[in-house]
């Protein structure tokens, strides 16, 4: 019997892709071995990426300029990568408006130059930064945002104002393929997949073109972009199952109505689980501004700290788990991503009810 998985990532998968890869794990297509057994450079395993990928393209619509690469690792090893193959000498801006956004600007000053162009740190984490306290150099490099921080449970619904010419780099990591996206306005977008995508260990960036051949004379190899991107990802075996597992993924969110269906099933769930919270007359407090609440991770806190551990067993008991927040915030957090229900949403809403009025 499954459990509500409200994890921050790795993340709840869709049911029927997980049943999917079920029936598929010990034969894939008749093959009489599964994926995992298989060359990646053989026919097999090039249709299974060449599927991924051009499905992932209809999804987001993106433009035949940019390359799309799956690569091992994770968004955290990006924000190494990322100044590796743009900064080409240069410095970059950083918008900071939560911990992953921190960790990025951190991580590229051991790289080169980046500098700090806003920041809500002040604030702790709990807007976005104003036009007016945004500073940005024209000949910047890039200029690097996260748009959903999962810890802080901060969404960018639009860019900030950037200088014209100046690329945007984009950590979509945890609410990518939630919501149709102007690709376009990004010169840069990676995303690990332990939330939306799919299993850990996989990485997928999406670039433009003209950005790529910028690497850095010390960048390895097989963390070069362009040489990634000229040999389709596979300069080396590639995550595999992760790749497979992603295209499923692709196929079941375009068989679900692609991302307007999508961000349209979100949007209803994030409403309930607001609206509870809101409504709660103060027992459940979320502290983001209105204006730049996350669809996909909802922090909240009990008036009450000292019964966070009463209501987390309360969860347990229903089966609802992965609620506790993040160690550097406290509290609670509801992980909600594409694959959470909102048959999952309402029993976390029941949950609160129950225990607030039990509580009163």
């Amino acid at each position: 019997m499954r459990i509500f998985n409200f994890s921050a990532g790795p993340a709840v998968l869709p049911t029927p892709v997980l049943e999917k890869a079920r029936d598929e794990l010990l034969d894939w297509h008749g093959r009489g071995m599964s994926i995992m057994e298989m060359s990646h450079r053989g026919k097999d395993f090039t249709g299974v990426i060449e599927a991924a990928e051009a499905d992932l393209r209809t999804l987001m619509g993106i433009p035949s300029n940019y390359k799309v690469l799956f690569l091992q690792g994770g968004a955290t090893q990006m924000f190494a990568q990322i100044p590796m193959n743009l900064l080409a000498g240069g410095t970059a801006d950083y918008v900071v408006t939560g911990s992953w956004s921190k960790k990025a600007i951190k991580e590229a000053q051991r790289v080169g130059k980046a500098r700090l162009a806003g920041s809500t740190e002040a604030d702790a984490f709990t807007r976005l930064p104003g036009v007016g306290e945004l500073s940005f150099d024209p000949s910047a490099a890039y200029v690097h945002l996260c748009t959903n921080e999962t810890i802080h449970g901060v969404e960018m619904f639009d860019l900030p104002e950037t200088p014209a010419g100046v690329p945007v780099v984009a950590d979509m990591s945890s609410h990518i393929l939630s919501r149709p996206m102007d690709v376009s306005k990004y010169g840069l977008i990676y995303a690990g997949a332990q939330k939306n995508i799919g299993p850990a260990g996989l990485v997928i960036v999406i670039v433009r073109e003209d950005l790529l051949g910028k690497a850095a004379p010390t960048t390895p190899t097989v963390m070069d972009f362009s040489v990634m991107a000229e040999n389709g990802s596979m300069l080396n075996t590639p995550p595999t199952f992760g790749i497979y597992l992603a295209g499923l993924i692709f196929k079941h969110l375009l068989a679900e109505g692609g991302l307007a269906a999508v961000e349209a099933a979100n949007v209803a769930k994030a409403r309930r689980l607001y609206d509870a919270i809101d409504g709660s007359g103060g027992f459940y407090r979320n502290p983001v501004a209105v204006d730049c609440r996350s669809r996909m991770n909802v922090p909240f806190t009990l008036a009450d700290g000292a019964l966070d551990a009463a209501f987390l067993a309360a969860a347990a008991e229903r089966r609802l788990e992965g609620l506790k927040g993040h160690k550097s915030v406290g509290g609670m957090r509801a992980s909600i991503y594409n694959a959470m229900s909102l048959e999952g949403v309402d029993a976390l809403v029941e949950l609160m009810q129950d225990f607030a009025a039990r509580r009163a």
